[in-house]
């Protein structure tokens, strides 16, 4: 199965707007794709939840317990400097070299100006919801 490391600009979108962020996390759910997340990902997903849209305990217990359903939680050793104007962004790639993830999904320029790193590659959700519908049709990852 192949890894995806989901930034958390893309958790945030998904479980507060839905939309096609929602299709990334719907994939995992569904056996699709191998979800890694790491400890400071979820750390900044509760701080952002709770900071900026006033998400009660509970609220992000709840999410805490769901997502730990379908994603696969890594613990990262490496300290990576790749983004320096940005040190959450490094927090991304570390989860993704860690857990041995093939793709990042993004909607964080910094990270999507890399391309890739280290030979995993960094999408724009849509762009991965594009190579994740080509692949059901030809059972291969480009």
């Amino acid at each position: 199965m192949i890894g995806v490391t989901v930034d958390t600009n893309v958790y945030i979108y998904a479980l507060v707007f839905n939309g096609l962020p929602l299709r990334v996390l719907a994939a995992a759910r569904q056996g699709l794709i191998r979800l890694d997340i790491s400890g400071p990902l979820l750390e900044e997903i509760n701080r952002v939840l709770r900071d900026k849209f006033l998400w009660s305990d509970d609220m992000l217990q709840g999410t805490a317990a769901q997502l730990s359903r379908f994603t696969s939680l890594v613990h990262p050793t490496e300290i990576i400097d790749a983004v320096p104007e940005d040190p959450d962004d490094n927090r991304v790639l570390e989860c993704a070299v860690s857990a041995g993830s093939r793709f990042v999904v993004t909607g964080d320029a910094a990270l999507l100006r890399l391309g890739s790193y280290r030979g995993i590659r960094i999408l724009k959700v849509a762009d991965f919801l594009a190579l994740l519908q080509e692949t059901s049709s030809t059972g291969r990852y480009c």
